[in-house]
């Protein structure tokens, strides 16, 4: 007898999860129908519940750090400059 595990792909899982949240069915009906246990249903639902508002958030997480990154770039290019204009000064003496 072999002792593995069987994984689940993600897109399994979610269908799964989904299938829990909408309440048609029980979470023993549902652990009949995909043949999975019912435990593994609720932490399936419990993750998707959990992890839902971050699906909407990155977006606007990752135009903040865009923003963050542009305007440290633009700190460094006033920087060099600077000094670029101070040493060509210097060397023209």
């Amino acid at each position: 007898m072999s002792n593995q595990r069987k994984k689940y792909s993600p897109e399994f899982k979610a269908k799964v999860a989904l299938a829990a949240l909408k309440n048609d069915e029980t979470v023993t009906e549902l652990a009949v129908r995909f043949g999975v246990h019912p435990t593994m249903i609720h932490t399936w639902k419990r993750s998707l519940l959990e992890s839902a508002p971050d699906i909407f958030d990155k977006g606007q997480r990752s135009r903040k750090q865009s923003d963050d990154t542009v305007d440290e770039l633009y700190r460094q290019i006033g920087k060099l400059k600077v000094e670029r204009d101070f040493l060509s000064k210097k060397l023209n003496f």
